[in-house]
């Protein structure tokens, strides 16, 4: 017996609502998980490649920081404010004994094999690792200031202009033409913008209230007076170099001398972190090339030295950006002279 019509509409029906077939799905799946391999694939490609420009960003952004930082002081080093050809006295207690108080040491570099009196070398947070080279320099901060009138006997400078800066137990450098003397202010009054720089008092205090050249360490030491416009500035000492950070890693560390209770106080500063290494070299006047610290210290030309080259050498943050899952390592190199030789 023939079916009728109602059968074959109900035949074709039932084809069209039976779907795909097992190997069509498989077809899909597979075509589908190719397209998503295939995005996923771009996807951590893109990603890779933005935390490794990432990384080479932070690199480049850290040593143009580091390099300007250190360009500053090391630019700054030996600047007394006035040209005196180096004359400079030292009226402290101390006379020069501690680091940043000895002019004559304006500009000193250390090997990772030498010792650096401004810091501790060790595996504590801010203590400097074995191996890497430090730098010392010494030198004015930015803000100078002008003699209206100066009395020797009573240990008194009066200032055109006042100032806030300026507090007891500063170590200051006053300069003219004839000589600069590092001395300490032992009382600051802001009313009469009038400091004072006698004896008796002050931590390391002064040994004697005369700033002439050469220092007597008497009382009133060698009488000088300074004349009308004569200028006062804070001394400004600094020592680079690479330390431990509270993270366990290894970055550029600045130690500076602040006024802590109106005494001097060596206090290290973590710049900048992920550098791992300095290495410098110095260019002594009438040298054809760059030597190292032990080179100048061997010849006793500290003095001579008019510029160095600093090769820094930094990583980035992540861990895994660089090949075989290392990170990004950089190693830079930028060339300052001295402005002050």
């Amino acid at each position: 017996m023939n079916a009728g019509p109602g059968y074959a509409r109900s035949a074709g029906a039932l084809r069209r609502r039976n779907g795909f077939s097992l190997v069509e799905l498989m077809i899909a799946l597979v075509l589908g998980l190719v397209v998503i391999l295939g995005a996923s694939t771009v996807f951590l490609s893109n990603k890779q490649s933005y935390r490794t420009n990432h990384a080479l960003g932070q690199v480049q952004e850290n040593s143009r920081i580091a390099f300007e930082l250190m360009a500053r002081d090391i630019r700054q080093a030996g600047l007394t404010g006035c040209g005196n050809s180096g004359r400079v006295a030292n009226v402290l207690n101390n006379l020069g004994t501690d680091w940043w108080a000895n002019f004559g040491n304006a500009v000193r570099g250390y090997e990772g094999n030498q010792d650096d009196p401004a810091v501790t070398e060790g595996t504590a947070s801010a203590q400097r690792i074995v191996g890497t080279d430090s730098l010392q320099l010494i030198g004015i901060a930015n803000s100078g200031l002008s003699v209206e009138s100066h009395q020797a006997t009573a240990a008194s400078l009066k200032l055109n202009e006042s100032t806030t800066d300026l507090a007891d137990g500063d170590i200051i450098l006053v300069c003219d033409p004839d000589h600069a003397v590092i001395t300490q202010v032992t009382n600051y009054n802001s009313s009469n913008v009038t400091l004072v720089h006698n004896t008796g008092t002050g931590s390391p205090g002064n040994c004697s209230k005369g700033l002439g050249f050469p220092t007597l360490c008497t009382t009133n030491g060698t009488a000088y007076e300074f004349g009308r416009n004569s200028q006062v500035a804070k001394l400004a000492a600094a020592d680079w170099y690479i330390g431990n950070n509270p993270l366990r890693g290894r970055s550029l560390y600045r130690v500076a001398v602040i006024n802590s209770s109106a005494v001097p106080t060596p206090t290290a500063q973590e710049m900048i972190r992920n550098v791992t290494d300095l290495q410098i070299t110095y260019h002594v006047s009438g040298a054809s090339g760059f030597v190292t610290a032990a080179a100048v210290t061997t010849a006793g030309s500290w003095a001579t030295v008019n510029a160095m080259r600093l090769v820094l050498t930094l990583q980035g943050t992540d861990l895994s950006t660089g090949t075989d899952a290392q990170p990004i390592t950089r190693q830079l190199t930028a060339a300052v002279n001295l402005r002050n030789r």
